[in-house]
């Protein structure tokens, strides 16, 4: 079962918080159950709209010595802090209309304390409280993830509440559990989030100014409190606190705690001194601690405490699906017959990240239930029942096809396929290169042209092989076949490259194909060979540029064309005789010389020369054959005195030119052709055929070694490179 982003990032996100999430799960359960326990108590006062601030504190100095303060809770239980007659000071519920106690205030239960402290801080203080708050986010992210897989895989948001499909026990709860309990929880992780921020003080500051209020000398002065209007009309409904004055003076004011503001009353006039309204944050943080805590709803107490409830069974059914995919998750499958599927999906792919998406949208069609046959291009071939069919293709160099590509073109015109054809066609490339997505250009317009092709969809072009854009092409392929595609994140190859400074020891002007060498002494003592790369980082980019490198000495030869848009052929070109720079050597095991070989076959086309430089001075003991390809005589000058200083020490060595612009105008390939005995003797005894240059060439080059190879001999291609002696490294 492919997993879609969406579907990775809920996993990941509970992965990392599983073990927080489970001990903020039950200590959140246990803290859910303390509201519920203290309103069982029945202390609850109803109609607290009907009993005046006024019935209350006169009740209360009936009853007792002194007051010191009065607190409405938000369970609706009344509470003062009195001096009793026996002169013995209590916390107390009270009847507001009698002053009669109804029961003491307790101390909190042991178990209370320690959950509230393990979920505030987990015993760890001010660290423990960021990650609390961390979790709380992550929760939050965590839900926001689980609803849209929820939509998605209900069909969208309006049938969020639509029927659930019968599964499995785990899958099954885990999707109606989450309809019930979305809401709840993320009004939990929000709230948890901002309690977290006003703690380390990352809200806006809420203290409060009390503004005085001008009255005057003349007011009414009443004798008993139950004659002050203000305290006739305010009732116990609208009071969060009450703090009594220390004596009769009136300079001695009550100061009360409403809902939305605090004010300082004149305890003889009842006239309102001063006041300070509270701001929105602090409004906020009560809200926000009452939704958190249920504190004061029993209703709401229960749906937290089954939301902190559900959350263990989140955790615990998310691991079991995992679990229950990972025993699922197979290989891709051997394909099925070619010719009992409708859909074929056609891949032109060079360094395999290309293919690697063929395989993940293969993956996801099945999954959605269809039948899918994935091939290369290069073994296009007529397919019986096929109605529609998929082209993912990369491009390189000059808009060549990718090496399992190379056939298409010609192959297409000449198979007749039995139905009408649906297609589409995806490029990958890359902006920073004039011929961006050329060669999938070509297919799109070969396949235009044809009268039994019609497109599915427009051309699509993907740029460096970006993740999102290529879910966008699938989200739009979903849309068009009716199904719900989701392709599984590939991962994606960091760069982690050792640098080494390496210092100019020579470069040369450009020549006449823009063209130039570049020599490089390493700083330090460093391990290379011909045939590694080079990984150079031009500044305002993280990708490195790879060149192929002749080791000459001890140093490195660079053979460079300058593009004129190119990065790092203009960084190298712009670097003097004495500088340094920062490179890595990225070892190229696939493209080094064969320790034990009697001889070579050495083909290039342009800079493809440089690394055979270096092989040729350091082989000096075997047969070689180079074939080397450029425009005009003028062309290999710049490598010239190199070879000459190569041969005077190796007398084994073959050098075989073309120019295609001037002379006899023939390409590296029309070479390989003239010098077919050469070849074939080296590949018969044993040796080793090497190809670097253009892609172009390469492709030129196989289809010539496959015609010479199947008329003089009995080994194949595959052969020759499973067996070691064909080794490729072109661009």
């Amino acid at each position: 079962m492919t997993i879609s982003i969406w579907r990775y990032s809920h996993f990941v996100l509970a992965l990392t918080s599983s073990l927080f999430l489970l001990i903020a799960s039950v200590t959140g359960v246990i803290l859910a159950i303390e509201p519920i326990a203290h309103q069982a108590k029945g202390y609850a006062v109803q109609d607290l709209d009907e009993v005046s601030l006024a019935t209350t504190i006169d009740a209360l100095k009936s009853n007792y010595d002194d007051v010191f303060a009065l607190e409405v809770e938000s369970s609706g239980f009344v509470k003062a802090s009195v001096l009793t007659l026996e002169m013995e000071t209590l916390d107390i519920y009270i009847d507001p209309n009698t002053g009669a106690q109804l029961g003491e205030v307790q101390e909190r239960p042991f178990i209370y304390s320690f959950a509230t402290n393990l979920h505030r801080s987990l015993f760890l203080k001010s660290i423990g409280r960021f990650f609390v708050g961390l979790i709380s986010l992550l929760l939050l992210l965590i839900t926001i993830t689980g609803v849209l897989l929820l939509a998605k895989r209900q069909g969208g948001f309006k049938r969020l509440f639509s029927k659930v499909q019968k599964d499995y026990f785990e899958l099954r709860y885990h999707v109606i559990l989450s309809r019930w309990f979305f809401i709840p929880i993320v009004i939990l992780a929000f709230t948890g989030v901002y309690l977290s921020a006003e703690k380390f003080e990352l809200l806006p500051n809420t203290t409060i100014t009390h503004i005085e209020i001008s009255n005057t000398d003349t007011a009414e002065r009443f004798e008993h409190i139950s004659d002050v209007p203000f305290f006739k009309t305010t009732t116990l409904d609208q009071i969060r606190k009450v703090e009594f004055p220390f004596s009769e003076d009136p300079e001695e004011y009550y100061q009360i705690a409403l809902k939305n503001k605090e004010i300082r009353v004149n305890q003889q006039t009842g006239q309102i001194v001063s006041e300070a309204d509270y701001p929105f944050v602090a409004l906020a943080s009560r809200l926000s601690w009452m939704l958190h805590t249920g504190e004061g709803n029993v209703f709401w107490s229960v749906i937290l405490l089954l939301a902190s409830a559900s959350i263990l069974f989140f955790i615990y059914s998310g691991f079991a699906m995992t679990l229950k995919r990972r025993k699922k998750v197979k290989a891709i499958s051997i394909m099925p017959d070619k010719d009992d599927c409708e859909l074929v999906i056609l891949v032109g792919s060079e360094t395999g990240t290309t293919f690697d998406f063929a395989r993940r949208l293969h993956n996801s069609l099945n999954a959605s239930g269809k039948k899918v046959y994935l091939t290369e291009l290069n073994k296009y071939c007529t397919f019986a029942k096929a109605k529609r069919i998929i082209i993912l293709t990369a491009t390189y160099g000059e808009g060549e096809p990718p090496s399992n590509a190379r056939k298409f073109e010609a192959i297409f015109p000449t198979v007749q396929q039995p139905n009408k054809i649906r297609y589409s066609v995806v490029g990958f490339g890359s902006l920073e290169y004039p011929d961006y997505c050329k060669f999938a250009i070509k297919v799109d317009a070969l396949l235009q042209i044809h009268p039994d092709f019609q497109p599915l969809s427009p051309l699509y072009k993907i740029d460096n092989a970006d993740l999102a854009d290529f879910e966008r092409w699938v989200e739009q392929l979903s849309k068009l076949l009716h199904i719900s595609l989701s392709v599984e994140k590939p991962k994606v190859k960091k760069w982690n490259y050792k640098k080494t400074t390496f210092k100019v020891v020579e470069r040369t002007e450009l020549n006449v194909d823009d063209t130039f060498l570049i020599r490089l002494k390493p700083k330090k003592k460093i391990s290379f060979t011909s045939g590694d790369l080079l990984s150079i980082f031009p500044e305002g980019t993280d990708i490195p540029r790879q060149y192929s490198i002749a080791r000459m000495g001890n140093n490195i030869l660079l053979s460079v064309k300058k593009h004129e848009f190119g990065k790092g052929s203009s960084y190298l070109y712009n670097l003097n005789k004495g500088e340094t720079i920062k490179a890595a050597i990225d070892i190229n095991t696939h493209f080094h010389f064969p320790k034990k070989t009697t001889s070579a076959v050495l083909i290039a086309n342009g800079t493809g020369i440089a690394p055979f430089l270096g092989m040729i001075e350091q082989n000096c003991d075997t047969t070689i054959n180079l074939f080397w390809g450029g425009r005009t005589v003028a062309s290999s000058a710049i490598y010239d005195d190199i070879l000459k200083g190569i041969i005077s020490k190796n007398q084994n060595i073959t050098i075989h030119k073309s120019h295609s612009r001037e002379g006899h105008k023939g390409y590296v390939q029309n070479l390989v052709i003239q010098q077919k005995e050469s070849v074939l003797k080296a590949v018969q005894e044993g040796g080793v055929v090497m190809i670097c240059g253009s892609l172009a060439m390469q492709h030129d080059i196989l289809d010539v070694l496959e015609n010479l190879l199947s008329e003089y001999t009995k080994i194949g291609l595959d052969e020759l490179q499973h067996n070691g002696q064909l080794k490729m490294d072109c661009y």
